[in-house]
């Protein structure tokens, strides 16, 4: 199923994103640093969930308590335990 799910606090505003499972693909993020946002979509890409919370869940961007690595984490769980609800 596809997401989109808003985010807070940082420069990008949306990331959109499949997840079928607990596996993520297809992530693209709209606004924020368009050449490092679209590494970190590959580079993740295939991941589960809970890997991806892993690795980054809690990486921060300068003096912002997040960053578009940690809302992409909060993100693909909230998008998970959705779709565990609706199952």
């Amino acid at each position: 199923m596809r997401y989109d799910m808003p985010t807070e606090m940082v420069c990008s505003q949306m990331i959109s994103f499949d997840l079928d499972g607990d596996v993520v693909s297809n992530i693209v993020f709209t606004g924020g640093c368009n050449g490092n946002l679209k590494a970190i979509s590959k580079l993740v890409d295939g991941w589960k969930v809970e890997k991806i919370e892993q690795y980054l869940l809690g990486n921060l961007c300068g003096r912002r308590p997040t960053s578009c690595a940690d809302q992409l984490a909060k993100a693909v769980r909230k998008a998970y335990e959705q779709s565990k609800k609706g199952a």
